[in-house]
């Protein structure tokens, strides 16, 4: 009775990986801007690896952190890779994020209501994972970034202090701020990947989009071989790219005062965290008001569940819509030149163009669906 209870529990299960990833139908005229969600999930798995590698090196300890990190470069075998594999990868894991956002406000798949609502509350906790993650080298740019962004929760009307000292353990950015750290930052991909896989099964659900937006149930093919060989193909070029940055450049997009030891008592001239928050950061210095800028900070990724209030446009691909499209480049133009300002010292013209850029990339949300409106109004 167990044995035919075990054997029907694998049977489930294999027919569950054949029908969702061998035999899942797949529109045929999807293109490349789809092999970024099976990227996103190999670099999710890579992250998972290194970081566990490395945590076994580790010591979440204000007097020994840095050292570990010299350590782990030096002292371990290959400790080097990974660690530059690990650092890198969270750079490429949100240039994929970013791709993929876009593909999906473009190609209007904010539709498919559940998986774009998952999508979110994905984005929010690898955010929160990789600023965790940034701060436990402890070096000058991890404390100092670590202090500014805790102190952004002041901002909080009554409950501001208090939630401040509660998430540093103390006084001040310290020692119970980095343990604390360490171990949020080891259980949140956790966390990601049952929410990664919450989405596929949201996504399977209602099938994938397509370029052109429409009904494509008649004209669909096998998931494999088709397209497992188009993201093996994706996957090559990925681990190239990942090499050649790792044995060329390993510290390319790294900060150079994160190589000091972390100093409490010598502040850097200018603070900035990774180039994948310098968009929201650039939001976040924008508004001269602390609690106003902090909720600005947030807004710039929540905002995408405004989405999930527009109603269904004729066509579900913005192909069919000039203007929109128009609007959606200015929206992506606007958040790379927010990302160049966020580099940029606070002073004049900076401050005014940061403004200027805020308010265009809010803005750009609230126009995209009204324009969608109109031209189908224009077209009836």
């Amino acid at each position: 009775m167990l044995m035919f209870k075990s054997n029907l529990k694998k049977n489930n299960i294999t027919e569950m990986f054949y029908s969702s990833i061998i035999n899942l139908p797949t529109p045929t005229n999807i293109n490349f801007l789809w092999n970024y969600g099976s990227l996103l999930g190999l670099m999710l798995m890579i992250q998972i690896l290194t970081g566990l590698f490395l945590s076994m090196h580790f010591c979440p300890s204000t007097m020994l952190a840095f050292e570990s990190i010299i350590h782990i470069t030096r002292d371990v075998n290959n400790g080097w890779v990974l660690r530059v594999t690990h650092a890198n990868g969270a750079s490429f894991f949100f240039m994929f994020v970013y791709i993929h956002i876009g593909k999906g406000i473009y190609f209007n798949s904010y539709q498919l209501k559940k998986t774009w609502a998952s999508g979110i509350m994905i984005i929010f906790i690898l955010m929160a994972t990789a600023f965790l993650g940034y701060v436990l080298p402890w070096g000058q740019m991890s404390f100092w970034g670590a202090t500014v962004i805790t102190n952004l929760l002041s901002a909080i009307p009554y409950l501001g202090e208090t939630l401040v000292f509660w998430m540093w353990g103390g006084f001040a950015v310290d020692n119970p701020t980095l343990n604390r750290f360490f171990t949020l930052h080891f259980i949140l991909p956790f966390i990601l990947l049952m929410m990664i896989l919450i989405h596929l099964m949201f996504l399977h659900e209602s099938g994938s989009s397509n370029p052109l937006g429409v009904n494509m149930n008649l004209d669909k093919i096998p998931f494999y071989p088709y397209f497992l060989i188009k993201d093996l193909m994706g996957y090559l070029i990925f681990m190239l790219s990942l090499f050649l940055l790792n044995l060329f450049y390993p510290y390319l997009l790294n900060d150079p005062d994160n190589f000091i030891p972390a100093n409490p008592m010598n502040t850097p001239l200018h603070i900035q965290p990774e180039w994948y928050f310098l968009f929201a950061y650039s939001i976040l210095r924008a508004i001269p008001n602390k609690l106003g800028g902090v909720i600005a900070l947030v807004c710039s990724i929540a905002i995408l569940s405004l989405m999930l209030m527009f109603q269904s446009a004729k066509f579900k691909s913005m192909v069919f819509y000039p203007m929109s499209q128009h609007i959606f480049w200015i929206w992506v133009n606007s958040s790379m030149l927010l990302t160049w300002l966020g580099m940029k010292p606070v002073e004049s013209p900076y401050i005014m163009i940061s403004q200027m850029l805020t308010i265009l990339y809010f803005s750009s949300f609230l126009m995209l669906h009204p324009s969608q409106k109109m031209w189908d109004k224009m077209n009836s």
